[in-house]
């Protein structure tokens, strides 16, 4: 007879197996049509890119947006540029882990892709950012003045790939398209907070759905990240952890600072609910021959 703590365990292994499997079977693997959204937003990206490149230089561009950006209240970009901020994307992935593994074990492959892309070119290019080349009068600055590593822009590839991979298993046109602007959004705060040139952008989202479209290949390959439940919750668990810091850290914008931690708390919330208290809830309840 397995005592009551063993059959607890058994009770919540079992309720995880079971709502991975309803997770995995409730989003398509390749949702139809998916894959070409991105390969037409990466298109624009590139071309966006190399025509303000061509255009006129590496700088193109960022007068005009960053003059338009202070237009709009500095809350607002404040708000949208720290939904580029990596932990953000993983605190805001513990709201659909449970529900959607497929997901989430995409967003964990593709945000591999991307952090091998984005850093990786930031090292090697070492490329200035505004503020260590223009005045400070000459530009609308929201936040720290960040000097170095400017190409690609990180937030906008973070933002490439969270938004991306929302918009990869989103059911219809109208969700893909809002993912993808507010992908857009992100990247577009980073010129209007005067950190980064247009062109970085250009780069970030191109490269975050790019890695998305590369995630999503290897979670259909590899599917370990969403069937296996230790896989599952160590992934889950690491989220969270990385989910903490936004209590105490802002991330260089203090008008975020609140919006920040409590996102935080109803994430971190969620998860407990999700992993923790319904579970055991069920274990509790459930025949003793049933686990």
């Amino acid at each position: 007879m397995p005592t009551l703590s063993k059959r607890i365990l058994a009770c919540l292994r079992q309720d995880l197996r079971a709502a991975l499997a309803a997770g995995v079977a409730r989003d398509p693997a390749d949702p139809p049509g998916a894959a070409r959204w991105l390969w037409w937003a990466v298109l624009g990206c590139a071309l966006t890119g190399l025509t303000l490149f061509q255009a006129a230089g590496y700088t193109a561009g960022f007068a005009w947006l960053n003059a338009y950006g202070a237009l709009v209240p500095a809350p607002l970009w404040q708000w949208l540029t720290v939904l580029g901020d990596e932990r953000v994307a993983f605190c805001l992935a513990l709201l659909l882990a449970r529900r959607h593994p497929r997901l989430f074990w995409t967003l964990i492959l593709a945000a591999l892709v991307a952090i091998a892309y984005g850093r990786g070119l930031k090292a090697l290019l070492a490329m200035p950012r505004p503020p260590a080349l223009l005045t400070p009068d000459s530009f609308n600055l929201i936040g720290i003045p960040l000097r170095r590593l400017s190409f690609p822009s990180g937030h906008s590839v973070t933002a490439g790939v969270f938004f991306g991979v929302l918009a990869y298993y989103a059911r219809g046109p109208g969700w893909r398209g809002l993912w993808l602007l507010l992908a857009l959004l992100v990247g577009l705060s980073r010129v209007a907070v005067g950190v980064h040139w247009p062109v970085d952008v250009a780069a970030g989202l191109g490269g975050g759905l790019l890695a998305v479209l590369a995630g999503a290949w290897l979670a259909r390959r590899f599917p370990v990240g969403m069937q296996d439940g230790s896989v599952h919750l160590a992934l889950v668990s690491a989220a969270a952890i990385v989910s903490i810091g936004l209590f105490y850290d802002h991330g260089g914008y203090p008008g975020a600072a609140r919006p920040l931690q409590a996102l935080a708390a109803v994430a971190l919330g969620r998860a407990v609910l999700d992993y923790v208290l319904l579970p055991l809830g069920h274990a509790m309840q459930a025949p003793a021959d049933r686990c």
